[in-house]
């Protein structure tokens, strides 16, 4: 069983530590104001999100934290049953790490349990800004559906 929650684990680590890392850094750098790298398509700034991913559903951070908690548990059960493709232990360590370091801002930072808003920090043209936690769930997504496909196929 070790070595098929090893590298999900890991990956789930890494993401954990970039994102918090990255909110900090945010919160120095950009508290108060917008930087453009490249004037209306991408940027950073500093916003405190009290929904789900991309700002979407604005006061429902407490459902999304015990939903984190319901992934999180499932994501360890479903890769501890048997091994898996790479891809899925890669793509399931994403949504770990994705879903743990969203959970970490909502239980620090808020006065309640679960009420905490999330840091958000990227910015790019259309889409509303996100953090790397919301990038990582993006991504174990698209390599999730993608894996899904090749297999099918």
């Amino acid at each position: 069983m070790t070595r098929r929650i090893t590298l999900p684990l890991l990956v789930a680590a890494a993401v954990v530590a970039a994102d918090q890392a990255t909110k900090q850094m945010a919160r120095a750098l950009w508290e108060g104001k917008r930087v453009w790298v490249i004037d209306g398509f991408f940027g950073f700034t500093f916003v405190e999100n009290p929904g789900a991913a991309f700002s979407m559903f604005g006061e429902g951070g407490p459902v999304f934290g015990v939903v984190a908690i319901l992934v999180a548990v499932f994501v360890v059960w479903y890769l501890a049953r048997e091994d898996r493709p790479l891809a899925e232990r890669i793509g399931f360590g994403l949504v770990l790490g994705g879903a743990l370091g969203n959970l970490i801002d909502r239980l620090a930072r808020g006065d309640g349990l679960l009420d905490g808003k999330v840091i958000d920090w990227v910015n790019l043209w259309w889409i509303p800004t996100f953090n790397l936690a919301d990038a990582a769930l993006t991504v174990a997504v698209i390599l999730l559906l993608v894996h899904s496909w090749r297999i099918r196929n």
